[in-house]
């Protein structure tokens, strides 16, 4: 469709961390500082990791706890490093066909909510069923990136 896309992502591996009880904003500022940390030798091999894309970040309505990941890098899916931060975990996420809607800009928390919001009500029109209850956000770019900017939200399809 012009206004999102259907893909299918394989089984993968990701670095994850729950931040409780914080504005979605300051859940993704201190989960990426926590994972930034795991990928720069805070591992139980003290092994640096090349950054990945897209940061993901996980919203369930009504909730606020927040699941911050990074994308495991190919090379180390089948044996990721363990983290040695106790608020870091390894998870596989499975098989999925998502939905998915790009836009680009800086992306507030209020912007992925309005584009999630829109997200929903297309595939509602549609007939599409989807999981509501949550969404994910996905952030590709560097702060430090002004120009052509790509961001995502995910539902994932019924």
């Amino acid at each position: 469709a012009k206004d999102y896309e259907l893909r299918q992502y394989e089984t993968a591996k990701w670095v994850s961390t729950v931040i409780r009880g914080e504005t979605q904003k300051e859940a993704m500022r201190q989960g990426f500082w926590k994972l930034f940390h795991y990928i720069q030798g805070k591992n139980e091999k003290e092994m640096k990791i090349d950054m990945t894309v897209p940061v993901t970040c996980l919203v369930k309505l009504g909730c606020t706890d927040f699941k911050i990941s990074f994308f495991v890098p190919f090379e180390h899916q089948d044996c990721p490093p363990q983290p040695t931060d106790s608020d870091v975990f390894i998870e596989e996420r499975k098989a999925a066909a998502l939905f998915v809607r790009s836009f680009g800009g800086f992306a507030s928390p209020e912007k992925y909510a309005e584009e999630a919001d829109t997200l929903a009500r297309t595939l509602r029109n549609r007939g599409q069923p989807f999981h509501e209850d949550f969404f994910y956000t996905a952030g590709y770019d560097s702060p430090f990136k002004l120009f052509n900017r790509h961001n995502e939200v995910w539902y994932f399809k019924k």
